[in-house]
């Protein structure tokens, strides 16, 4: 955070969180970046990056200079719709967190997230339905605006109602209809 912005970062193994502090020192995750997707682009309009990104598992990034993509954004038409792409997505996930926080409740929130998870894995080429999350339940919890205590209990009740089974931070996704359902 607050980093002079020079560079994208193209994920190609591992994951990260991105988090911001609040005034009162708490830490509160905006996102999780997987396999395949682009971390930085909250450096492009203030020329500094928003939010701190950390690992959250042994982790691999492409490093793509911003002034080497604008040079190619301006010869290659591809690359320029690609960088399109990428701030199109940053801000319809921003509105889905955005509409999920107003608007769902706990189980709804959990839901969400794990069919998103899941259909991000798939688009990297992974099991949509069996996958290891490397975020903490707090994290989660951070992200979704959910205690720690109530993220807990939204699994314990999937689990319960066979829509998932639960082996510590392995996930499988017993079903999907169901877990859409909510």
């Amino acid at each position: 955070m607050g980093d002079i912005f020079r560079s994208l970062y193209s994920v190609r193994a591992g994951s990260f969180k991105s988090m911001v502090a609040h005034r009162d020192g708490r830490d509160h995750v905006t996102a999780f970046h997987l396999v395949g997707e682009t971390l930085g682009a909250d450096g492009i309009c203030a020329d500094q990056y928003a939010c701190d990104v950390i690992a959250l598992e042994d982790s691999l990034v492409c490093i793509m200079p911003f002034e080497l993509i604008e040079l190619l954004c301006r010869e290659v038409a591809s690359v320029q719709r690609h960088v399109h792409r990428i701030m199109s997505a940053e801000i319809v996930r921003e509105a889905g967190l955005l509409m999920m926080l107003a608007t769902m409740n706990a189980d709804e929130r959990l839901a969400a997230f794990l069919l998103n998870i899941s259909a991000r894995l798939q688009r990297a080429g992974y099991s949509p339905a069996e996958f290891h999350l490397r975020m903490t339940r707090d994290e989660m919890g951070s992200y979704l605006g959910l205690q720690l205590e109530t993220v807990s209990r939204s699994f314990s009740n999937f689990q319960k109602a066979s829509l998932i089974e639960v082996r510590g931070k392995q996930i499988n996704i017993v079903d999907r209809g169901g877990l859409e359902h909510i």
